[in-house]
Parts: structure tokens; sequence; C-alpha cells
């Protein structure tokens, strides 16, 4: 599913996790009052790119807040990225807030927005996963530079329905559970659209994967 997506700060975290999901096919719209950072995210023309102050409700209405899905407020100042988050759930109690903290210690933000997201500890990848949603959740802050993911299959990806010996899957890769979590997957295992399996993948291949289960 494609989404409407408004990302608050176009710094490191915000412009790589602006490229993984516009990679991913959503509609991303980059907040940033930098004009410079504005110049650098347009170059790579994976945006829609607004020069602003994201926690002005002007701005945010100009990034079409009302008709977004989800807000990301991932600039390095977690005080201001909950303000921002806080502010769109106003103008639009439907959209999905995302939070960047930059401590455990803020963990307690999550009563006020729907995920916090701590990238220092687990990269751009992780800010993505949770901008997109639970279909996708990793621990790569907790196994280094290896992403341990648990993914839906979706249908009419390449290898849904099929068995693991059946599928290609790059070096690298490795597909732990079944669908159930029970059981360690087999070869003859198959690959359920709409069921969930908990693979490890090296960075380098993490698309590859995701586009043969996730279309």
């Amino acid at each position: 599913m494609t989404l409407d997506i408004i990302i608050a700060g176009g710094g490191r975290v915000g412009f790589e996790t602006a490229i993984l999901l516009g990679d991913r096919g959503h509609d991303i719209t980059v907040i940033e009052p930098d004009a410079s950072r504005c110049d650098d995210i347009a170059d790579e023309y994976v945006a829609t790119i607004i020069r602003g102050d994201a926690s002005d409700p002007d701005i945010l209405r100009q990034a079409d807040v009302d008709g977004s899905d989800v807000i990301a407020g991932l600039t390095g100042l977690p005080g201001l990225n909950l303000a921002i988050c806080m502010e769109a759930s106003e103008l639009n109690p439907e959209i999905r807030t995302v939070a960047r903290i930059d401590s455990r210690d803020q963990e307690g933000y999550g009563q006020f927005v729907d995920e916090t997201v701590f990238p220092e500890g687990a990269g751009a990848r992780t800010a993505a996963n949770e901008i997109e949603g639970s279909d996708v959740r990793t621990l790569a802050d907790v196994t280094g530079t290896l992403d341990i993911m648990e993914i839906r299959v979706e249908e009419g990806a390449p290898a849904a329905g099929k068995d693991l010996r059946s599928v290609r899957f790059p070096a690298g890769t490795l597909v732990i559970s079944d669908d159930d979590g029970e059981r360690v997957a087999r070869p003859e295992t198959t690959l359920t659209p709409g069921k969930r399996y908990v693979i490890a993948v090296e960075p380098n291949v993490a698309d590859e994967v995701m586009n043969l289960l996730r279309g």
C-alpha cells in the first residue's frame, strides 16, 4: 500500500529515511528549514520539498497534513518532534505519528505519539519501518548491522505462495521461522500471503529480500 508521508527534518536521519521510503514506492514530503539541505534532497528526486518550520501549522497545511497517512518528526530535537506530531494530530486526528528520540529515557513520549524511534541505535531503516507501520519490525539495534525482521508476505509478491526451496533468496539471507513462529523454517516451508516470517538479512541485500516478499 502506498502511503502519503510527511517527514519533518531533512538531516541525515530524515534524508536517509526519505530515500528508503521513496524507494519503497511511498509519496514523501520533506519539511526542512535549511536551504542547502533542501537542495540536497531535491537532487535525489525522492520527495516533495517544503522549506520551512514544521512546527508552523501553516507549513503543515501546505504539506497537506489533512490528506497524509503518517507524519514523522525526525529532527535532532526530540521536543520539537513531539510538538510537530501533536500539532499534526490536532489538524488530522487520523494521522499516524512517529517521533525521533535521542535517549531511551524519552520513550515516555510514546503516550503522546503512535511510535518513537531511536535511530542512533538502529539506523534509518528502522525509522522507515516504523513509519510504514507494523508489517516489518527490525531488531537492528541489538544485532549491529544485521537486520532481523518480521515481514508479512504480500499477495502478488514474487515469493508469495512458494516454498523456500523454490525461492532464490540472495546470499546473506536466512529465513528463521515458519508462519506461526513455533518452528524453524524448512525447505518445504511455504511463504503464505498475509502470514509473517522472521528473516535475518545483511544490509546490502535487505531491499532485494523486501522486493521478493512484498513486491
